[in-house]
């Protein structure tokens, strides 16, 4: 019997790279091809890379690179693929190169170099496809690109308008994950807010019953499937306001990823976002009335062109009044291809880190007089590693890789577990725990 054709596979980049690359995993497999952790056994190398900010698009390059070096056949795809010849002019022997999301396009060029071998036995994948996440979690990817201008972004460049997936189509696919064990869905887009506006949120169809092409309507049918359910990079529009009861009542996570980036007006209008600090904190205040317990993460940009330091001092009162549980926080950095660019007066390399440092300390010392009340509460956590020393889990306050870790010491656990624990202890972003 002929060997079936092997690829290996590198995935750089965000979690909606990561889904993408799941795609197109899952039509290999699909068409029976095997999946190589080794650059040597396979046949080919399909590159996914990012190409958002400088280092993002070394990282690309530079994996491409090695792959290059390792194989000698490699297919690129992902943002860096969009940004003109970038890459065939860093790395002019790669076989293909193709944008984001473009899973027909990266299989048709794996036809023309690797032609697959038709076997109706290996050509079969489970319903939940391939998943490059743990079994117990998994994203589920609503939409494709973004109708906003953000200056200092270039995703619309990359990925394209808004493109929302069918909603029939994503409840499958939430509910084939469901069923194949996965405990966590976490919804993301370049957008969730505004799922459905370019189809005029258009009601489609799922379990026989007409379900509306919008966040809020989804998130609901989500919180029917028994898992959690995460809602990410959700854009602050008046609509966010409908989820919060869906989280008071327990449907879905009481968690909002959501990023303000700013809170000075000026310098909101010039990042081309809504502009307004004082109506986001009465909005947060009014999220915490309906759902006391609700989980805030946003990101911010220091060292914006133009940013002076009254207007930074703007932002540490911000940060200060809104107390939000989780904070990331980025120096502005020039992309090629932001519209930012252009602006004048750009900040100070050292300023930027000294205005990055306030703010992550002030940032520090709320979530530790944060986490540190959660002390002796008893609460859920979803179990993600097991060592020798114990148990590495997370609550609902904790999204992977980017949130606070719950640490329980010298229990038997398994990964993909629901237990209930009693907070111990605290520091600035962890919390350690004993089984109730």
């Amino acid at each position: 019997m002929a060997k079936s054709p092997s690829i290996g596979f590198v995935s750089l980049g965000c979690p909606k790279a990561t889904s993408d690359s799941e795609l197109i995993l899952t039509r290999m497999r699909a068409e029976g091809y095997v999946i190589s952790s080794s650059y040597k056994e396979a046949d080919l190398v399909v590159v996914n890379t990012c190409g958002f900010i400088d280092s993002a698009v070394a990282e690309s390059l530079e994996a491409i690179g090695e792959a290059l070096q390792e194989n000698g056949k490699v297919i690129v795809t992902g943002c860096l693929g969009a940004k003109g010849d970038i890459v065939k002019q860093a790395h002019p022997k790669v076989l293909a190169v193709t944008g984001p999301h473009a899973t027909d396009e990266v299989m048709e060029a794996v036809h023309q170099y690797l032609p697959k071998l038709h076997d109706p036995y290996s050509d079969l994948v489970p319903a939940q496809g391939i998943r490059l996440t743990p079994s117990h979690f998994a994203y589920v990817k609503i939409s494709e690109g973004c109708n906003h201008s953000c200056t200092f972004c270039i995703i619309p460049s990359l990925r394209g308008d808004l493109v929302s997936r069918a909603v029939g189509d994503v409840m499958q696919e939430a509910q084939n994950l469901v069923d194949a064990g996965v405990k966590e869905l976490l919804v993301i887009s370049q957008d969730t807010s505004a799922y459905g506006v370019d189809v005029k949120y258009r009601t489609g169809f799922w379990g026989g019953r007409p379900l509306k092409t919008r966040m809020t309507d989804l998130a609901a049918a989500m919180g029917e499937l028994g898992a959690w359910v995460r809602l990410h990079y959700v854009y602050p529009y008046p609509s966010v306001d409908e989820v919060i009861p869906l989280m008071a009542q327990g449907k879905i996570l009481p968690y909002l990823d959501i990023p303000f980036q700013h809170a000075n007006e000026r310098i909101l209008k010039l990042m081309k976002r809504p502009a307004s600090s004082e109506n986001v904190l009465k909005r947060i205040q009014q999220w915490r009335s309906v759902c006391p317990d609700i989980t805030l993460r946003s990101t911010f940009i220091v060292g914006f062109p133009g940013e002076t330091e009254e207007e930074f001092e703007e932002l540490l009162d911000f940060i200060e009044e809104a107390q939000l549980d989780r904070v990331g926080a980025f120096k502005y950095s020039p992309v090629d291809g932001a519209a930012a660019n252009a602006l004048p007066d750009h900040i100070d390399p050292d300023v930027q880190e000294d205005r990055l440092a306030q703010l992550m300390y002030l940032q520090e010392e709320i979530s530790a007089a944060k986490l540190a009340k959660k002390v002796g509460k008893t609460i859920q956590v979803l179990v993600d590693d097991v060592d020798e020393e114990g148990s590495v889990a997370r609550s609902a306050a904790d999204a992977p890789e980017i949130d606070g870790l719950v640490y329980i010491n010298g229990e038997e656990l398994e990964v993909g577990e629901f237990v209930t624990v009693r907070i111990t202890d605290s520091d600035e972003h962890d919390l350690w725990a004993e089984v109730a």
